[in-house]
């Protein structure tokens, strides 16, 4: 059963707890670490769930049946219909959660099958196809398309996944070869970066700053802005830090030595004083992380202000 309680963002790890349907099959195992496969029966006539963001490259494919589906973001008023049957693709790149809903069509099992990409396979057909100007490379959203050929990829992968001994080397070639089909088939060059759009969404990055800002005073905590942003810490830090350039706990300090800094210039508080509005119980730690951030002592920084 889907989780409906969803995060705004997940893991590759967990994307496949969130869709509506019964998974019955999913790749485990060291061998399956660049590329993740999961099938799932729709088998009710209509039903409505929502779907996290990953960072990771996402592709949906029809295995059997008849549908028409609806998706849109939360940018969207209106639904995207679309009305797919057996080989019918999804191509994902993130962005935003987005509603999906199906209506059944046929009396066949609607069956689908999700395929995540490792970053890093991605990240290399992105360099082997666009070089240098591969970090404006963009992954575009598409739904319900025809690719004879991306079919014929991920068929190797789904065939592989039934051995008993599936082999790694062949699963990584294979997903290679799928990444380098997204970059050709499915790829544009931006003005903007992808690596700043494979990090966190606008909208949720502007929902944890404004967080760290009214609870400047409290003791940081990686664990409690991942839970916030609704990923796991490693993925939360590594995410945050390529949206901001620092990571969150450098970040957290940044944003108690400005408030430190205006109330050094704006009132008669003492240094002291400072420090403990900012959430410093120790002056003496605090006026070290002010002067490694700012180059002054607070004392100095004030006649100067």
């Amino acid at each position: 059963m889907p989780n409906l309680n969803s995060p705004d963002m997940t893991s590759a790890e967990a994307i496949d707890n969130y869709p509506a349907g019964l998974k019955i099959f999913r790749t485990q195992g060291e061998t399956w670490n660049n590329v993740k496969l999961s099938i799932f029966s729709l088998n009710s006539e209509y039903e409505q769930f929502t779907m996290p963001v990953i960072s990771e490259p996402m592709i949906v494919w029809v295995l059997s049946g008849e549908a028409e589906t609806r998706e849109r973001d939360s940018s969207q008023h209106e639904w995207e219909i679309h009305n797919v049957k057996t080989g019918s693709l999804y191509i994902t790149a993130g962005g935003a959660p987005y509603e999906f809903s199906w209506k059944r069509l046929s009396d066949d099992p609607f069956q689908v099958l999700m395929l995540v990409l490792n970053q890093p396979i991605f990240d290399e057909a992105l360099r082997d196809q666009f070089g240098k100007d591969s970090a404006h490379a963009q992954l575009g959203d598409h739904s319900g398309i025809d690719d004879p050929q991306l079919v014929a990829l991920m068929q190797l992968l789904k065939v592989e996944s039934k051995r008993v001994t599936p082999s790694k080397l062949f699963i990584d070639s294979a997903a290679k070869a799928v990444a380098v089909h997204l970059a050709r088939q499915y790829t544009l060059l931006t003005q903007a970066s992808r690596e700043h759009k494979s990090a966190l969404p606008s909208y949720k990055l502007k929902q944890i700053q404004d967080w760290m800002v009214e609870h400047l005073t409290e003791e940081f905590s990686l664990s409690k802005l991942a839970q916030l942003a609704g990923i796991s810490d490693y993925h939360f830090n590594r995410l945050f830090k390529k949206a901001t350039g620092v990571p969150p706990s450098q970040y957290h300090i940044k944003l108690r030595i400005e408030e430190a800094k205006r109330l050094l210039r704006e009132t008669k508080m003492s240094v002291i004083e400072v420090a403990m509005e900012v959430g410093y119980a120790n002056s003496s730690h605090f006026a070290r992380l002010f002067r490694k951030e700012t180059g002054m002592t607070p004392t100095n920084y004030r006649r100067q202000a």
